[in-house]
């Protein structure tokens, strides 16, 4: 791993952000090529320049083994764009490159964490040398051809300093760069006529959206100097200095090189940087500080073509673009944590009355509008951090195609409602969840070929994920078209290992399906690389409750099964309703609460173990009683003095009593503080707490817990 100053932490992130993305999308085009059994030299081009990319990146990081890595593949793909690959040495190409992302992306990973990247990877790195090998012996290579090989792999056992890495783009790597003609490939520095130094004046504009514009400005400087020298430069100080890249940004970048080169070498060197828009030639004769405002009629170099007549206007262009920008989450959440302040100081002003016990009129318009200003904020706060669950999903392609591969099985996986926006948070929390899930799916679910041949189905399976958004949350479904589960044998199961509270025959066939979230439950009977430890269901059902989400299980065997998970769009605000119990007020979150109502004494009724239930409708409910399970002796014990409500969690569902119902509002979800953990609080039915308008604090009841517990 190199001594990078871990002092310039924002290039720092944007590295790690542009190689994540960089590496998901590599990724996704491998996942659809391989579906479509082809690459197309489209799909060629963009999996080459993300490797070129990754690699001049990293090297300029001097993440060198990194460097190393991609330059592997760049050389892989530079082959494949050449000869072409044929359909036998597909399947292994797949499977090399997305072990390759495998690994880059756990070595990304270390970078953030701040661990020790390895010094190389023997195995990929052998194991491309020799897919390499196997591809060229397809195509007889000229003598040019394989000395300019033989002194490539010699560079190859280098480490790839920044300095390298530049020198190797413009002179090894020049027929690499997509944006080149094959006329450009061969192409070698060229002299002047007079074979004396020129000084040239060139402005440089780069993508609207590239960002690092000062690192990439930087980059190009790099390279000037090595066929000249570069003299002036605006901005002035490049590395280092944030301030360069909004100032690029606005007026483009600016310098003069002395060269002995011609304008043709100086545009094919200019067109190599990643992100370069175009170069244009000004006027040098007068001896001024080259400035923005310079009217010299330019001559314009855009994608390697000479176009003289054509000024590409870049604020013209910026309408067409869509301004994004990357946050650190951190700075969301303080964000998101200030808005929740808000509204706790906003319950507390409109609660508030004047002297003599009324409001002024001027002060409830100032109130209302307070309100109205702060449920903007709200929402707008909350949009920003919403993204797309597309990216979750996406994800789990690559675990079905890597199971289906080691299972043997034929899978299609199908994603529906990628578009549903999550908070980020929820996203983060909901990831290793789903993977478990979809992982069952094909190992437990879905059966080898010959078993759906031999009971007359499609001997592919089919996995669906899918994503929608009902009222104020969002239902995730995992499906598959597989044998189903066996309540008989659950049952059976479960009482092998002790996890049985009642006695069988009172088992609906819905508890004997939740019992496959108990701990230590598996229905595997050898223990292979992705079950059989018993170990999976019962952490699935704690990271989504732990999320505030909720888990339900359908299944016919023969036909398949369908995991259901209920979460929350978002954590921090939440709509919640005031309860009073006793003397105490608790907060119960809306998406709980099915119906509130009040029964007589004669509506009790009693099963045989003298517990309480409720009938509503037909269906007989446990009643809890929220004085019991809080110890508050002043309540009201008359079943008619105080009021039910009938809540849920999943499928389980129950009647809680309480003294009274106080108002609907929007609370803040404050955690526990931490030396309350001793205590076991969470194990008491409290999920967390909220600030009320008149500064008290207030419990929030955890529903899951209580019915799982009660």
């Amino acid at each position: 791993m190199s001594n990078y100053d871990s002092g310039n932490d924002s290039i720092l992130e944007m590295y790690i952000f542009e190689s994540e993305t960089l590496l998901d999308q590599l990724e996704e085009i491998l996942l659809q090529s391989e579906d479509n059994a082809e690459l197309t030299p489209d799909d060629i081009n963009e999996i080459f320049r993300i490797m070129h990319t990754i690699k001049g990146s990293s090297a300029m990081m001097e993440f060198d083994m990194l460097a190393h890595s991609a330059h592997k593949l760049e050389d892989l793909f530079f082959v494949i764009r050449e000869n072409g690959i044929k359909p036998e040495d597909f399947g292994d190409l797949m499977d090399l490159v997305l072990n390759f992302s495998t690994f880059l992306k756990g070595e990304v990973e270390k970078i953030k964490n701040n661990e020790t990247l390895l010094d190389e990877n023997e195995e990929l790195t052998g194991e491309t040398d020799a897919f390499l090998n196997r591809i060229k012996g397809l195509v007889t290579e000229t003598p040019e051809q394989a000395q300019a090989q033989a002194m490539e792999n010699q560079s190859d056992d280098e480490s790839i300093t920044l300095a390298a890495a530049m020198e190797d783009d413009l002179f090894g790597d020049v027929n690499f760069d997509e944006t080149r003609n094959d006329a450009d490939t061969d192409h070698e520095v060229s002299l002047s006529s007079d074979d004396k130094p020129h000084v040239y004046c060139i402005h440089t504009r780069f993508n609207e959206d590239s960002q690092m514009e000062n690192i990439r400005a930087f980059m190009l400087v790099n390279k000037l100097e090595s066929i000249g020298k570069v003299s002036k430069t605006v901005p002035e100080q490049l590395n280092n200095n944030p301030e360069a890249a909004g100032i690029i940004l606005k007026n483009g970048f600016f310098c003069h090189v002395e060269t002995t080169a011609d304008k043709e070498t100086i545009e094919n060197i200019a067109l190599s940087i990643l992100s370069v828009k175009s170069i244009e030639f000004l006027d040098c004769a007068q001896e001024e500080i080259i400035e923005p405002e310079i009217e010299a009629k330019p001559e314009v170099v855009e994608t390697g073509k000479k176009t003289p007549e054509k000024v590409v206007d870049a604020n013209k262009q910026k309408n067409n673009v869509q301004n994004l920008i990357s946050v650190d989450l951190n700075k969301l959440d303080t964000l998101m944590n200030l808005i929740g302040e808000i509204v706790i100081t906003e319950s507390m002003v409109f609660g508030s009355v004047g002297m003599e016990g009324k409001r002024d009129e001027s002060f409830e318009k100032a109130s209302t509008q307070l309100q109205k200003l702060t449920d903007e904020l709200q929402d707008i706060v909350m949009s920003i951090r919403m993204i797309p669950i597309s990216g979750t999903f996406k994800k789990m392609q690559r675990i079905v195609r890597d199971v289906g591969k080691k299972l043997k099985k034929e899978v299609e996986f199908i994603t529906m409602g990628e578009s549903t926006e999550v908070d980020k948070t929820i996203i983060d929390g909901i990831a290793d969840p789903l993977m478990h899930l979809v992982r069952n799916a094909m190992d437990h679910g879905l059966e080898s070929a010959a078993e759906r041949i031999a009971v007359g189905k499609n001997p592919v399976g089919k996995v669906i994920l899918s994503a929608q958004n009902v009222g104020g949350d969002i239902i995730i479904s995992v499906s598959d078209d597989g044998k189903g589960l066996d309540p008989a044998g659950i049952l059976e199961k479960a009482k092998e290992k002790k996890l049985l509270v009642k006695p069988e025959e009172e088992y609906s066939e819905k508890e004997i399906l939740n019992l496959i979230m108990a701990p230590g439950f598996s229905t595997k009977e050898t223990v292979t690389e992705f079950s059989g430890r018993g170990v999976g269901m019962d952490v699935v059902k704690k990271n989504i409750e732990k999320v505030g989400g909720s888990i339900s299980i359908e299944s016919e065997k023969g036909s398949g099964t369908n995991i259901f998970l209920k979460i929350p769009l978002t954590l921090s605000i939440i709509s919640g309703m005031e309860v009073l119990v006793g003397e105490d007020i608790y907060e119960i979150p809306i998406s709980n609460i099915r119906e509130t109502f009040k029964i007589t004494a004669n509506q009790l009724i009693k099963d045989p173990d003298n517990n309480e239930m409720v009938m509503i409708r037909g269906v007989c409910y446990p009643l809890i009683r929220l004085h019991d399970i809080f110890e508050d002796k002043k309540c009201e014990t008359h079943i008619e003095d105080g009021i039910l409500m009938l809540v849920d969690s999943g499928d389980t569902f129950a009647c809680l009593f309480m003294d009274d119902l106080i108002k609907k509002h929007q609370i803040v979800v404050k955690p526990i503080p931490k030396y309350l953990n001793h205590y076991s609080i969470k194990n008491s039915g409290i999920a967390g707490c909220t600030i009320l308008g008149n500064g008290s604090i207030s419990l929030i009841v955890d529903i899951p817990a209580i019915l799982d517990h009660y």
